[in-house]
């Protein structure tokens, strides 16, 4: 099953889709580690995504595309989960296309909902441990002993994205629903779009995803 979640910044796509890829060992295909992955591998598609970042500039879909490619020719997985890839109705198309010429299909799009007075209180409220990378939220998961990482004991080592603000989440929220939101009538049109409420703890959006995949 290959799908695409859907959704603006801090709705819990990725948090979700790492659940779909321990539970249904699925492949996430995440455009950002697979630019960075690219940019290490030294292959001719790395250098040539070295060379674009490098000068600042933005990679280009048919780089994107063609990264996309070599996952699908090594897949292993039981399909896959597109984030933050097509972002645009011009990359919608060239993924169907790509997915059509290796004998594939998107079988669903989730959508997931959230609002963004509830985005903002997600966004701004959420840090890491700098140490092991598990993620808190002043609100909905803080630590059981304050300062403190419950994973892996670093003490002082929590930090929060510098973006993370009220003011950079709403440029990034325009940023969605100018660019990315009319992927949403692209795949209604096509009848392969799911729409599921995202505002909930997570068993509850996951259990809401696994009945919007099997419906």
């Amino acid at each position: 099953m290959n799908i695409i979640l859907l959704g603006p910044p801090g709705a819990g796509k990725g948090t979700q889709a790492h659940r779909l890829v321990a539970e249904r060992s699925m492949v996430q295909l995440s455009t950002g580690d697979m630019l960075r992955a690219a940019r290490r591998s030294g292959t001719e598609m790395g250098k040539k995504v070295a060379a674009v970042m490098d000068a600042g500039k933005l990679v280009t879909d048919e780089i994107v595309i063609g990264l996309i490619a070599e996952q699908l020719d090594n897949a292993s997985g039981a399909g896959f989960i597109f984030d933050g890839f097509p972002r645009t109705l011009a990359q919608a198309d060239a993924l169907g296309e790509l997915l059509a010429s290796k004998g594939a299909r998107l079988d669903a799009v989730v959508e997931m909902q959230v609002d963004d007075a509830a985005l903002v209180e997600r966004i701004t409220g959420r840090f890491t441990c700098g140490e092991c990378g598990e993620g808190y939220h002043d609100s909905f998961k803080k630590p059981a002993v304050e300062g403190k990482c419950d994973k892996c004991g670093a003490e002082g080592a929590f930090k929060r994205r510098p973006d993370d603000t009220e003011e950079a989440l709403r440029t990034r929220l325009m940023a969605y629903y100018k660019d990315t939101s009319p992927l949403i009538g692209y795949y209604y049109a096509k009848g392969q779009l799911k729409r599921i409420d995202g505002l909930g703890e997570i068993d509850e959006v996951a259990a809401r995803i696994s009945g919007a995949l099997a419906g």
